[in-house]
């Protein structure tokens, strides 16, 4: 398995959320990236997010986006 463009642009929308504050989701407007909107939907249709243009994480969606954000943190080259 490899990341492709489709993975790439899940996991930027996944990194997106506010994992502090669970009551905080996304509203993707029509005139976003069209790479973004359709990771939407691809997240939606995979049961990570509450709906097609964002919403909510779901419980899977939790677990998913924190697994992502971490993978960001660690692949940031510290500062100094």
């Amino acid at each position: 398995m490899t990341y492709t463009p489709e993975r790439i642009a899940e996991l930027d929308l996944l990194a997106r959320f506010n994992l502090a504050n669970h009551q905080e989701g996304l509203k993707l407007h029509r005139d976003a990236d069209p790479h973004i909107l359709a990771a939407a939907a691809r997240l939606h249709a995979q049961g990570l997010l509450t709906q097609a243009d964002g919403g909510y994480l779901t419980s899977l969606g939790l677990d998913a986006a924190e697994h992502a954000q971490a993978l960001l943190t660690i692949l940031t080259p510290a500062e100094g």
